[in-house]
């Protein structure tokens, strides 16, 4: 792959800074951090079966297939329960569950982990042929699996804008090309509709990326909505729901965290230290003000830190 997402970040890096100026109160102040046994930490997702997080550590280069891969299991206080749950990946990142079933996007497949006593047992693997940039996963009630495709910036040819879904083991095309937004990053399965966030396609007068859209599809006709048009963040990664309707994002790029209310109306709600990966939130808000925990991967951290999200939102709403 000559040129991967992650390279528009190092290309844009002083763009994001543009962005990502923090406010006077400073990054929010975590209820905990993780800075050991992490190494580039890319995504992180609440398991309520087991009520714990799994992180996904990609260790080297993020589309490298070099076995250095692994996933992290916590506690919600920070615990950390397995430094190497699951070992043997190349560069794992988004991750999702069906039952008792960890899943997670490798590279150009994804891997499915059995729990158990002694950790993850490898329970099975779907490869997606002409996939090299496979980043995110979402998981619908029924089983079927979305995974997102996004090779390089801007999108080429030979790996166009796709977002794949996978039912009893076997990956079609869900959507592909403009339709699937201009890098479809985020995904996440909201009743009966996939939510995608994707990479802004323009850039400003001083060079920023902005744009990104936050999309909807019904999984039934796959009619597109556009939830979002006026982003000014670079990068929609983590997607977690919010009150009905609404949703947290966070963007690596500007390094925050934002709300994206039912009618589209943009807050941002923290900025942090460094660029963050893909979010997970627990348990799930029904009232915005009733919010839980915000848990935050930040890879060129090699940390994951805790946040009360409700302290976040009456900072940034009053």
């Amino acid at each position: 792959m000559k040129q991967s997402v992650f390279a528009l970040i190092v290309a844009f890096g002083g763009a994001a800074a543009l962005l990502a100026q923090a406010p006077a109160t400073g990054a929010p102040q975590p209820l905990w951090t993780v800075n050991t046994g992490l190494v580039r930490p890319n995504s992180a997702y609440y398991h309520q079966q087991s009520n714990s997080i799994f992180v996904s550590n990609y260790g080297g280069g993020r589309f490298i297939k070099d076995g250095n891969g692994y996933i992290t299991r916590l506690a919600p206080d920070g615990t950390v329960l397995a430094e190497k749950w699951a070992a043997g990946l190349n560069a794992p990142k988004g991750i999702g569950s069906v039952g008792s079933t960890i899943w997670v996007v490798d590279i150009e497949e994804i891997v499915g982990f059995e729990m158990t006593a002694g950790g993850g047992r490898l329970r099975s693997r779907v490869r997606i042929d002409g996939a090299p940039g496979l980043h995110d996963l979402a998981t619908a009630p029924d089983g079927t699996i979305f995974v997102s495709q996004a090779c390089r910036y801007p999108p080429s040819p030979d790996c166009p804008p796709r977002i794949y879904m996978i039912k009893d083991g076997q990956p079609s095309i869900f959507v592909e090309g403009d339709d699937a937004g201009w890098l479809p990053i985020g995904l996440l399965v909201d009743g009966a509709r996939l939510i995608v966030g994707t990479v802004g396609r323009g850039t400003g007068k001083d060079a920023r990326i902005q744009g990104a859209q936050l999309l909807a599809f019904d999984l039934q006709t796959r009619t597109r909505t556009v939830l979002a048009t006026t982003m000014v963040v670079g990068q929609v990664g983590g997607i977690e729901a919010a009150e009905p309707g609404a949703y947290f994002v966070g963007d690596l790029l500007s390094r925050r965290l934002v709300h994206v209310d039912s009618d589209g109306k943009i807050t941002t709600l923290a900025r942090f230290e460094h660029g963050g990966g893909h979010i997970a939130v627990s348990p799930a808000a029904k009232q915005l003000q009733q919010a839980g925990t915000l848990f935050v991967p930040f890879p060129n951290a090699d940390s994951v830190s805790a946040y009360d999200l409700s302290t976040l939102i009456r900072a940034a709403t009053n």
